[in-house]
């Protein structure tokens, strides 16, 4: 854009220089003024965490998130300007309590397999052992999805030698159902590389119809049921099929519904409640089902849209209270890849739907 305009000769370069810099300064302004009615604070100042993934662990709330760094990479669509290296686990007793750093759990140097950016994680625990599921891009560039293991829900974290066979893309999700089973929920497009996955091959130039109005069906996130041994995925990987009231798929071209990224599930009154972040559009948004592995009806926004481009989250029950954690961009002041996590209170309301959120209800 800055080029264009130059080379137009529209004004003077340092006439644009000074128009970007008023433009910035506004937008910085705009997002304090968006901070100084958040209706949560920073889980941590610290360091910069992200994309929170919560687990009610030995009585205590244990969080998964990412790490960002300043990473000196230019943003851009692909994500190149997340190059996290490492995860840090928390934990807490009580909400507005010392939130404690365990430290370093896992780092990239330490996979076998692996190669950059360390996406956001989850975990789950199965018969006296943790395990801690991971996206990371291997030594070709490509999003694999990653399993490591601990006796400990703070870690360290000891990966295994290769990715999970047959997995791909970000964001892995795991639901441990009623019945014993566990699902492995994951995939996000544009850096996700999701869209460039057809017939279970990875295409380098992949659809791009993603980034666009179409009236084909979405792409949309993947489930499989996980092995005995949570090492392996069960069955065939399946798409996790989202309609609209009338029972019709969701379009590509409905950037306010259709999937993007951040997987979640939850279970409340005996129903599947499929949540995830509609990236492009910022919001964080949820479907009902009679099954894990769906389909799963769009009902509507459960979180409006926060300071930082992306929406990544979870959902919790935890002494009796629901809670959604999510992270805005508050302790950078609007940096969009230097975030910090949050968790405000979440509502089911009797109908079973879910009361909306505004990260900034103080601001009219």
């Amino acid at each position: 854009m800055i080029n264009r305009l130059m080379n137009m000769g529209a004004f003077p370069v340092v006439g644009l220089m000074l128009v970007l810099g008023a433009c910035q300064t506004k937008n910085k302004a705009e997002e304090s003024n968006a901070f100084k009615g958040a209706i949560s604070k920073p889980l941590i100042t610290k360091l910069y965490t992200a994309d929170p993934s919560a687990h009610v662990f030995e009585g205590r709330i244990y969080i998964y998130p990412s790490h960002d760094i300043e990473s000196g990479i230019p943003e851009n669509d692909n994500g190149d300007h997340f190059d996290m290296r490492d995860y840090h686990i928390f934990s807490m007793d009580s909400i507005g309590g010392t939130v404690k750093d365990h430290g370093v759990a896992l780092q990239v140097k330490d996979i076998p397999w692996a190669g950059r950016q360390l996406w956001a994680p989850d975990a789950a625990f199965k018969d006296g052992k943790y395990y801690l599921y991971f996206p990371v891009k291997d030594k070709k560039d490509v999003f694999r999805i990653g399993v490591a293991t601990s006796a400990s829900p703070a870690g360290p974290f000891i990966p295994e030698a290769l990715p999970i066979e047959g997995s791909f893309s970000i964001d892995p999700a795991v639901f441990p159902d009623s019945d014993g089973n566990f699902y492995l929920y994951f995939g996000g497009i544009w850096g996700g590389q999701l869209q460039q996955w057809h017939e279970g091959k990875y295409v380098e130039n992949g659809s791009k119809t993603d980034r666009k109005d179409d009236a084909a069906p979405a792409l949309t996130a993947k489930i499989a049921k996980l092995s005995s041994d949570m090492k392996h995925l069960a069955e065939e990987v399946k798409d996790v099929v989202i309609i609209d009231k009338e029972g019709n798929p969701l379009m590509g071209g409905d950037h306010d519904r259709r999937f993007f990224e951040g997987a979640w599930m939850h279970k409340y009154n005996g129903k599947y409640y499929f949540s995830y972040s509609t990236g492009d559009t910022h919001k964080l948004v949820y479907a009902i089902g009679e099954s894990p592995y769906g389909p799963f009806t769009y009902q509507g926004v459960l979180l409006l849209p926060v300071v930082g481009w992306t929406t990544h989250h979870s959902i919790v029950e935890y002494k009796g209270q629901w809670l959604l954690f999510y992270h805005d961009t508050e302790v950078s002041g609007g940096e969009t890849y230097l975030r910090n996590i949050k968790v405000t209170s979440l509502k089911h309301e009797a109908d079973g739907s879910i009361k909306p959120i505004n990260p900034y209800g103080a601001v009219q």
